[in-house]
Order: structure tokens, then C-alpha cells, then sequence
């Protein structure tokens, strides 16, 4: 689910966090209810008065997730809990480590089947592309990627899950 408030300019902002002041919108997390809630005003009418929507709000939404997963992704990259690259990331499962498996979707698929089977009973994130997995590490492209178990890993898979959700992917 989405929580939204209205700015003192009755502009309609995302709170994905869920921590700014005021009353909050709830709203389901699906793409189709966000955009069924812009085309029919929905946001006024459970507001009570004019609210100015951004033109597209499932896009916004859509960006300010990716965003999201991929600053934490960053950060765990800070802190070294991220390994990446096939042979990096083969050896870390080999090995039986690591929490979440991210794989750029756009990768080859003979690749990605060879990590996907070392990586049995781990979460996978397959959502990102190869440019954006490689932005959030630094590099041009990354398609394997193995982040250690902990908060981030966490939160990552909470963000990726809402982010799945409102893409229409099923867990």
C-alpha cells in the first residue's frame, strides 16, 4: 500500500516512507488502482477538497522505488555487503552465503539459470536492469549480484516486493 498526503500547497506527494505530518491517503499498491484513482478524482473526494495530481503519478511512483531499492543497494555496496560479477557471486553461493540474489533481467538467461540453481531457497530479484543494477554498484553493468543477510537486505526486499507488486509481477 501507498501513503499520500496533501502538501500545504494541496499538491498530492508520495510518502513512501510513511513519515511525513498529516493525514495520510492510503491507496493498494497496484499500478491500475493508482492510475483508476487519478482518472476519477478519487484523491479529492477522500481528501474533501481540490488536490493537485501530477500528470503521471504511476511513473513518479514507479521511479521513486527503483530509486529507493538501488540507494540501498548502494549503501550495502558502501558498507561491503555486496558482491558482484558471475564468478564473485558463484563462489559467495558456493560457499552457502548471502541473503538476496539480484539478477539484471535483461542478462543472458544461460547465466542467470547457472547462478539460479547455485542459489536454492534464496530471495531473487530479477526487476532491475543490468544499467541500473551496475549504477547502484558504480560499475557500466552488473547482472549477478549477491547482498549478505541484514537490515538492508531487509528493506531491500520490502522495497522490491512493493516495487514487484505495482509492476504487476507475481511474488
Amino acid at each position: 500500500m501507498f501513503r499520500f498526503v496533501i502538501g500545504p500547497d494541496d499538491n498530492l506527494v508520495p510518502d513512501l516512507e510513511e513519515r511525513l505530518p498529516g493525514r495520510g491517503l492510503w491507496l493498494s499498491g497496484e499500478r491500475d488502482m493508482v492510475n483508476t484513482a487519478c482518472d476519477k478524482g478519487l484523491f479529492a473526494r477522500a481528501a474533501r477538497r481540490s488536490v493537485k495530481v501530477p500528470a503521471d503519478l504511476a511513473g513518479h511512483l514507479d521511479g521513486i522505488m527503483v530509486r529507493r531499492c538501488l540507494d540501498y543497494l548502494g549503501l550495502a555496496r558502501r558498507a561491503g555487503e555486496v558482491v558482484a560479477g558471475f564468478e564473485k557471486v558463484k563462489t559467495r553461493l558456493r560457499k552457502n552465503k548471502g541473503g538476496v540474489l539480484l539478477q539484471a533481467g535483461d542478462g543472458a538467461d544461460d547465466g542467470r539459470d547457472k547462478i539460479k540453481a547455485l542459489a536454492s531457497g534464496m530471495a531473487l530479484v530479477d526487476v532491475f536492469t543490468a544499467a541500473e543494477l551496475g549504477k547502484a554498484l558504480g560499475r557500466d553493468n552488473a547482472v549477478h549480484v549477491v547482498m549478505n543477510e541484514g537490515r538492508l537486505a531487509e528493506r531491500l526486499l520490502r522495497e522490491t516486493g512493493r516495487l514487484m507488486v505495482f509492476r504487476g509481477f507475481s511474488r
